[in-house]
């Protein structure tokens, strides 16, 4: 089965009469556009994602057939978890991390990354009281450049520039 889109989230929709069968993935996983996984039931999925920009979010449908579901979970994983004492510091925690160039979260007032001891060191070193847990890192920022379209000819902002440089013919 090959899945182009996801089909809406079961927090919106009433799914006590379904039967789900999850599809596990780490949270890296998330933003991939394709790849080829199984769920826990054993079923074969291909996800072929068509936009860019697309990605899984828990709880997401990706097949609906007749009572039952394929619904995304994303699994724990290790982290480095910070509660900010205040906006401030909360603007410059994210603004560190964001500037290592590492995939950052924001969940329930908490700051939180993948797990990295040198990550860890210099936040605590830093004075942030970084910790370290095990939780599901749900709500990635979406603050890195992606290619991305613009216009009905669907270019890339990257194919763009490139254009603008490239030496023109006389």
């Amino acid at each position: 089965m090959i899945i182009h889109e996801t089909i809406g989230n079961i927090s919106k929709r009433n799914v006590k009469e379904k039967v789900i069968d999850y599809l596990d993935l780490e949270w890296f996983e998330t933003t991939k556009r394709i790849q080829r996984k199984k769920t826990r039931g054993g079923l074969d999925i291909a996800i072929k994602f068509l936009r860019e920009g697309q990605r899984l979010r828990e709880g997401d449908i990706l097949l609906e057939v007749g009572d039952q579901l394929v619904v995304v979970n994303i699994l724990e994983t290790e982290a480095i978890v910070i509660s900010p004492k205040s906006l401030l510091e909360m603007g410059t925690v994210c603004y560190e991390i964001g500037n290592k160039h590492i995939p950052l979260f924001i969940q329930e007032n908490q700051v939180l990354l993948p797990f990295e001891m040198p990550m860890y060191r210099w936040l605590e070193a830093s004075g942030y009281a970084p910790e370290a847990k095990s939780v599901k890192l749900l709500n990635l920022l979406k603050s890195n450049v992606e290619p991305h379209g613009h216009g009905s000819l669907g270019s890339t902002i990257f194919n763009k520039i490139l254009k603008m440089a490239a030496p023109k013919d006389e």
